[in-house]
């Protein structure tokens, strides 16, 4: 298995652009390897490809990655996620395009993401649970993990957004 996910991370250093601070995955490949091993399950999650790539953009939003935002909503779109959708997750409360379940996933996704803000309350678990199994809440939480992990790597990385 660490083969594979060498390879996986040998390919993904190849495309890494010479302007970031460091090709991270060159430097240290055994150090994205539990990374990797992560996005993996994050994959194979039941959580719907859409709904995960609205969460990762607006994890990427809060955290100011242009990187991750820019390779999130480029994804969206491959999706079909409307660009309606896309321009107004930011609000996303207010807007009558996202459905309760999403909009459940969205209020995890933030208050997690500003964790030392909102924390997760027992009101917040409840109105996710009212449209996710503890299974899908559990994925729910690694896809929101996962994306914040990118987040902070890139940006600390000096990954910057492909134009």
């Amino acid at each position: 298995m660490a083969k594979l996910i060498s390879k996986g991370i040998v390919k993904a250093a190849g495309m890494m652009k010479m302007d970031n601070r460091i090709n991270y995955f060159k430097v240290d490949p055994a150090a994205l390897e539990t990374i990797m091993d992560a996005e993996k399950y994050v994959r194979k999650t039941s959580i719907d490809r859409k709904l995960k790539e609205l969460i990762k953009i607006r994890v990427s939003q809060i955290n100011g990655c242009s990187y991750c935002l820019n390779m999130h909503t480029r994804a969206a779109k491959k999706l079909k996620v409307s660009d309606e959708k896309i321009d107004i997750l930011k609000n996303w409360r207010e807007a009558e395009t996202f459905t309760k379940e999403e909009k459940a996933a969205l209020a995890l996704a933030e208050n997690m993401t500003l964790v030392s803000e909102n924390g997760v309350s027992d009101e917040l678990y409840g109105q996710v649970r009212e449209h996710f199994s503890e299974k899908e809440y559990v994925e729910l939480v690694m896809v929101i993990i996962q994306i914040n992990t990118w987040n902070r790597l890139s940006i600390a990385m000096g990954n910057h957004a492909e134009v």
